[in-house]
């Protein structure tokens, strides 16, 4: 008995298999032949969701084959097929529900059907909850892209079921952020659509906000009674800050509650149109001069019924106190729009925050590009008491130097790793023999060193335009230095301000070391000091000032490189740091590194927070920039950081 009911079981599931297969894609395909056909954005609709709704695994390559203009339909019989050119004018024909050949037929007996670009926008989003679950990782990577684009509430329950089955961990975390949105925006389970809004008020991603947002929007209305059924914002007052009343009466008006008042002009044109016998609702045209005779004569038109009568005073009152004023949610459910306005007050509060976390960060980096340009205008000012105006030039040397290794070394990473140590020794050496050659006959007298460098910092541009051309040459970073540090939507930073911070450190660090482990920094901080006491005891000052003033030109060499690796390589590279560097040793302290790095972060953080208050205009955040730094020396001429010794005489 029990093999007889098993063999009438398989049978059954048998003929059931059989005719699941015999109903196939085809009859519904026929079912909406007509609109298939013709294939217009305006109708075609019904057809697309009935095929995407078969769940038959064919649909998703006949879509495909629809989409992509290779689906041809047989004039003798209205069937659909995909088809391929074989010799000549003729097809191959091939099934969608078996998908074999069906045979070969002429391009005259059969029609190809191209739908428009609408058409195939609304093909692609039937196609994606097949692709959801496509094997092919790009696929479905393409259908969550499309639903990013064009969202839409049938996708939610493909998308979710697709999440279960996701192996593949990024996608997966992706689909479920994904659901979460449309949730928030689709779902008809209101407490569904509440813990969707709870899970995403961390979120500052701009796709959130967008997606909360429409919930808390509101229109303004107006009605004799509160109506039951919306979801209510706030109720207006008329005559309010938020209300005024003419603006009361205004929406009165256009929600056809109220008649219009009539303005001066109007008036004008009907009195103008109802002119008899020289008169005008018994005024004579001659004393419509006055505003009072043209409403006199207007309300006697209004009283015979010929003209709309005029909306007083007390017309707008008693409008006004006849009917109530308020807000309404485009969204309708109050707990959706509370969570909403909750979330989105949480989301405001975090984005602040981190938007003051990404000003501190843009200002830190920007710090650290003056630091790393005024160290060694630093070192040369603070030891020697030399004004150097070509301390730009030794940068835009270090950033042509940098280019130029990177003609004979192709590797980015490589090529950085030999221009800094190359920079160096050519800026180290330019700058020795400038110290030898000018600047040691020049000590004595401030005025001319400064002359004197201003001209050679001219000379120096003329020379790199000479050799490089006015044209920016590239100085391209490494591959790993691209793109950005990002940690959300809001806070960023690039990894090559990273790395120059990074640079800034270690020079900070290496220069302390100089400083305070080795006999060069000795030296020269006896120098700095008390020059004519340490010639006493032994150092040779001169040779002290010519290494400082190579040092300092060789940081500057360096700080090129690292410059380069961003701004435009020109021979007027220098020229855009130079006066920031004097400004960070000035305002820092002269001759003190620590002051240097006080100034560069002063600097940096004020010249960030006035591009903040004023976004639109740098050029006059740097103005204010200067002009609050004048104000500063006024009451602090030394700087932050006060050096002792010769330069604080100076």
């Amino acid at each position: 008995m029990l093999r007889l009911f098993l063999a009438g079981l398989a049978i059954l599931c048998a003929c059931l298999t059989a005719n699941a297969q015999e109903v196939g894609l085809q009859p519904i395909l026929q079912e909406h032949q007509e609109t298939i056909a013709k294939s217009s954005r305006k109708t075609i609709k019904p057809a697309i969701d009935a095929i995407a709704a078969s769940g038959l695994p064919q649909a998703q390559v006949m879509l495909e084959t629809w989409g992509a203009r290779d689906m041809w339909m047989r004039k003798s019989d209205g069937l659909f097929f995909s088809a391929e050119q074989a010799e000549g004018q003729s097809y191959v024909l091939t099934d969608f529900d078996t998908g074999k050949v069906v045979g070969t037929i002429k391009k005259s007996d059969i029609k190809q059907l191209k739908p428009n670009s609408g058409v195939r926008a609304m093909i692609g989003t039937a196609l994606v909850q097949f692709q959801l679950t496509d094997p092919d990782r790009k696929k479905r990577l393409a259908a969550l892209q499309s639903i990013q684009r064009d969202p839409e509430g049938a996708l939610l329950e493909p998308l979710r079921a697709s999440i279960e089955d996701e192996a593949d961990a990024d996608l997966r975390a992706r689909k479920q952020r994904l659901e979460r949105l449309l949730t928030i925006g689709y779902d008809t389970d209101t407490a569904a659509r509440v813990a969707a809004i709870e899970d995403m008020s961390d979120d500052l991603s701009v796709d959130v906000r967008a997606a909360l947002n429409p919930l808390v929007v509101t229109s303004r209305k107006a009605a004799a009674d509160l109506p039951l059924n919306v979801n209510v914002a706030v109720i207006l007052e008329p005559g309010s800050d938020s209300l005024s009343r003419d603006e009361a009466y205004d929406l009165l008006v256009a929600s056809d509650l109220a008649a219009p008042p009539v303005s001066p002009d109007n008036i004008r044109t009907a009195l103008a149109g109802y002119i008899d016998g020289g008169r005008v609702g018994g005024v004579p045209v001659a004393q419509l001069n006055t505003t009072t005779a043209r409403a006199r004569a207007y309300a006697t038109l209004a009283e015979a019924g010929i003209v709309p009568a005029l909306v007083t005073e007390a017309d707008i009152d008693a409008a006004l106190g006849a009917h109530v004023f308020f807000e309404t949610y485009a969204e309708a459910s109050p707990e959706v729009t509370a969570a909403a306005e909750k979330a989105l007050e949480q989301i405001e509060l975090k984005v602040g925050l981190n938007q003051s976390l990404d000003l501190m960060l843009d200002a830190i980096s920007l710090a650290s590009i003056y630091f790393l340009a005024a160290i060694g205008l630093a070192i040369t000012f603070g030891v020697m008491g030399v004004i150097n105006m070509a301390h730009g030039e030794f940068i835009m040397m270090g950033a042509y130097t940098g280019y130029v290794v990177q003609q004979f070394i192709p590797d980015h990473t490589l090529s950085i790793i030999v221009a800094i140590p190359m920079a160096f020794a050519v800026t180290f050496a330019m700058g020795v023999a400038m110290e030898r050659l000018v600047i040691r006959w020049l000590y004595a007298r401030p005025l001319e060193t400064l002359l004197a460098t201003f001209g050679i910092s001219i000379a120096l541009q003329q020379l790199a335009k000479n050799i490089f051309g006015t044209q920016a040459r590239p100085l391209t970073a490494p591959g790993w230095l691209d793109g950005a540090w990002v940690l959300n939507d809001v806070v960023s930073i690039s990894y090559i301000r990273i790395a120059i911070f990074v640079l800034a450190l270690i020079f900070l660090g290496l220069f302390l070391y100089i400083m305070k482990r080795t006999r060069l920094g000795l030296e020269m901080r006896a120098v700095t000091q008390n020059p004519r006491m340490a010639g006493s005891i032994g150092i040779n000052p001169g040779r002290v000032n010519m290494l400082t003033f190579g040092l300092g030109s060789g940081i500057a060499g360096i700080a090129g490189v690292a410059i380069g690796l961003f701004a435009k390589v020109t021979s007027d590279l220098g020229s855009d740091y130079i006066v920031q560097s004097f400004m960070t040793v000035v305002v820092g302290g002269v001759g003190n590194i620590w002051g240097a790095l006080a100034g560069a972060g002063m600097i940096g953080f004020l010249q960030k927070g006035i591009e903040w208050m004023n976004p639109s205009n740098t050029l006059a955040a740097q103005t204010y920039m200067i002009v609050f730094i004048i104000i500063f020396i006024q009451f602090r001429p030394r700087g932050i950081v006060a050096l002792k010794g010769r330069a604080a005489g100076d």
